[in-house]
């Protein structure tokens, strides 16, 4: 039976990806029932499934092949949840019944597991007359409000929450207002947010020429091309989003160019996508298949990568074949054109292995080598398939050759494409694997570097008490095993002090061979100056990449995860970061200050009564419990266990501003009230409110948007140093983190987008 490398690993497989039955008993008794039960199910559109059920269990065997976590939770289980992760939705029409019609599709897709990606350039901009009704519209932002009101209702299949990606073009009306929505902490939390750059704006930009903002023909203003540019640098500067995507490269570099348009992406960007398109993700264990780890002769088994490829190749075709779909629109466009994103996971532990510093040129130049071993394996296993069971139904041999990276392919590549056709339009993707990188032993995530070599885990037992573990990088736990306590070698690197542009080397050299696009977050040092910053998105732009994602530690998100420097130096294999779990429940003085404050909801004869007390730490208040009353009977249930619940949370400490913020999420069926100019659409939303302005009164939230300002236990700590960084809404622990895109949660593997 296969051991787990950590407690962390396993606890992931048994919370998402172990098959469980309706009253939560288990149903895989192993990792291995569960590769079994992913084999099976694949291997069930096979003429011969018994013979490929084995292949394909070698391949999930060890972890060397991960598909995607959607495909290891869903297959084989005969529940009617989607094995795509996720979803580009139709274009969205500018009208009212289309923008809703639009909404309920997301709706369902979420519902069966799938994050998706939107277009909101389509719908006209704010002010805009509508015509027949004698209005004006209100724009794109405020329909962004009601998917994300709606993505907070719906629990997707599994235990993940549905995760959004909105973008907008460069030249709409409303850019400006959407450069800036996520700078109120409080809105679009469901929403990952990018920019769709054009050639013609980055041309602007570096001749800081005018640039025109217009809808459906009509010009609304000119700016100059480089302030715009400078709006989307400062706010991801200061609030980490909005991401940029050239859409024009994209469109340019897709194989599939001729016969679709593309204008959004996934939630986490990797995958660009054409109305409806699906997002079917896989990695490469690269960290399983090196030979002699740390040695002289150390390598990467190319002929075991080849093998390997193509026979996850085979594996992710027949997951379009085996899995459901939310929408009919779906199902046919995947059918169409059979698009896979095969990727990889622990590249930057595969370089360590073999000597190399992630980052330098020769880390980028190897990273390119693979890569291209990697397409090209791709591509013929995909051409053996169309010889056995067809092309894609849209292939068109000149077409195709003629369009993105066939053009470069190899040239006996391209002529068994010729001769034979190609079952899959588009092969590779990398995506993000923060979560299922943990599950396969705490792995380098995607092409990452190292984000951490260790960090102790204080984990709270179901008896109350706690223990500690620590969670160790695999290729440190590799030197270990041969080295013992030697201290790691200085090509040993991690995101921490990575340079920004290294970073951007290492995304363009991948992007090279790759045929969609790359999930990858940059981080950037705090006291990165803003002119530095820029260059980071120029350098992308400049080096070929689709698009960029970088990680500033900000306000609104909070910090990275910190670990601790024991040295100045080379890092040491004990290098780690000591992380709270759940502090233990505050002490209540005797006597607190607090205020009471009147809630009057239309519907309710009597009003409720909402009291806040305060405990005082460092010098600064912090909400420490809640006391809801009312005359009105029929509010006594739930306002009983609401004071008692949101007591519970705020005696734990941390970051308690989640609160405010799922209260007001809350819509009732029967409809909300207007209450002081504004819809709330709840009474639990009104309470939610109340809280909110006591917050901000004391001073432990920012009225400007949320931000916490004075928690002391809100953030991971570094060693000897005062906490940083927001908690896990999941485990508890502190220490989110901006991986690949998404925050996520080193701990429990809790992420947003997975």
């Amino acid at each position: 039976m296969t051991r787990f490398a950590a407690p962390i690993a396993e606890a992931i497989w048994d919370m998402k990806y172990r098959f469980k039955d309706a009253d939560d008993a288990a149903v895989d008794l192993t990792v291995e029932d569960s590769w079994r039960r992913v084999a099976r199910a694949l291997a069930s559109v096979e003429k011969e499934p018994a013979a490929w059920e084995e292949k394909f269990y070698g391949a999930l065997e060890d972890f060397r092949f991960l598909p995607a976590g959607r495909i290891l939770a869903g297959a084989g289980t005969q529940r009617s949840v989607t094995l795509f992760n996720c979803f580009v939705m139709g274009t969205i029409p500018d009208s009212m019944g289309g923008i809703f019609d639009m909404l309920k599709e997301a709706a369902l897709t979420m519902q069966q597991g799938g994050g998706i990606g939107y277009d909101f350039s389509t719908i006209r901009p704010r002010g805009a007359e509508v015509h027949g009704v004698a209005a004006d519209a209100s724009g794109p932002l405020s329909f962004m409000d009601v998917w994300d009101a709606m993505c907070r209702t719906i629990m997707s299949a599994g235990s993940r929450r549905g995760a959004m990606m909105a973008t907008m073009r460069c030249d709409h009306p409303d850019i400006e207002a959407f450069i800036e929505a996520k700078q109120d902490a409080a809105r679009l939390r469901m929403f990952n947010l990018s920019v769709l750059v054009t050639d013609d704006f980055m041309s602007a930009v570096k001749a800081d020429g005018p640039w025109e903002l217009q809808f459906d023909g009509k010009v609304w203003h000119t700016v100059q091309a480089r302030d715009l540019w400078n709006k989307i640098m400062r706010a991801t500067y200061d609030y980490a989003e909005p991401g940029v995507i050239f859409i024009d490269r994209i469109n340019a570099m897709n194989n599939l160019a001729y016969c679709e348009t593309i204008a959004a992406t996934n939630p986490c960007g990797e995958q660009p996508l054409p109305p409806y398109g699906a997002c079917l993700l896989g990695s490469i264990n690269l960290a399983r298949l090196v030979k002699d780890p740390f040695e002289p002769e150390a390598s990467l088994d190319a002929d075991g990568l080849d093998d390997l490829v193509r026979v996850a190749v085979r594996m992710m075709d027949n997951v379009v074949d085996a899995s459901r779909f939310p929408l009919a629109k779906q199902a046919e466009e995947a059918a169409n054109k059979r698009r896979i994103g095969l990727g990889v996971t622990g590249l930057a532990d595969a370089l360590l292995m073999v000597g190399l510093r992630y980052g330098t040129e020769k880390a980028a130049k190897q990273t390119e080598a693979w890569m291209h071993r990697i397409a090209r394996s791709a591509y013929l296993a995909s051409v053996d398939l169309a010889r056995e069971k067809g092309a894609f139904p849209l292939f068109d041999a000149d077409k195709y050759l003629a369009s993105g990276n066939m053009k470069q392919m190899d040239a006996d590549v391209r002529e068994a494409v010729r001769k034979h056709g190609i079952r899959n339009a588009l092969l590779t993707s990398i995506a993000p694997t923060g979560t299922i990188s943990l599950y396969a032993g705490n792995v380098s995530s995607g092409i990452e570097p190292v984000f951490a070599y260790a960090y102790k885990r204080k984990v709270l037992q179901k008896d109350g008490s706690r223990t500690e573990e620590e969670v160790v990088d695999y290729a440190v736990h590799l030197w270990r095993e041969k080295f013992g306590d030697a201290p790691l070698p200085d090509y040993f690197v991690d995101a921490q002090t990575l340079p920004p542009l290294d970073h951007v080397r290492m995304q363009a050299s991948a992007q090279r061979w790759v045929d969609s696009s790359i999930s990858k977050t940059i981080n950037c040092p705090e006291d990165i100056s803003f002119e530095d910053f820029k260059d980071v998105y120029m350098a992308a732009w400049d080096q070929g990449c689709k698009g960029c994602t970088t990680y500033r530690p900000n306000l609104v998100t909070g910090s990275v995860l910190s670990v601790s420097e024991k040295e100045e130096k080379a890092p040491e294999a004990d290098r780690g970061a000591e992380v709270v779990y759940l502090s233990e429940p505050l002490d209540r003085p005797a006597a607190l200050e607090g205020q009471t404050y009147k809630l009057k909801w239309p519907d309710s004869e009597h009003a409720i009564y909402i009291t806040v007390n305060d405990i005082v730490q460092g010098g600064h208040r912090r909400p420490f419990e809640v006391f809801i009353n009312s005359k009105n009977m029929e509010h006594y249930a739930w306002t009983v266990a609401l004071t008692r619940m949101i007591s519970a949370v705020f005696r734990r400490g941390g970051d308690i501003s989640f609160v405010v913020e799922e209260l007001k999420a809350v819509f009732d069926p029967r409809g909300g009230a207007w209450m002081n100019g504004r819809y709330v659409p709840s009474i639990l939303a009104a309470i939610g409110g109340v809280i909110e302005r006591h917050l901000i009164s004391i001073g432990f939230i920012d009225g400007e948007g949320l931000g916490l300002k004075s928690d002391p236990k809100a953030q991971v700590m570094k060693v000897g140093e005062a906490p940083r960084g927001p908690a896990c809404p999941s485990c508890g622990q502190f220490g989110m983190q901006m991986v690949e895109g998404c925050m996520t949660c080193p701990h429990c593997g809790y992420s947003k987008c997975s």
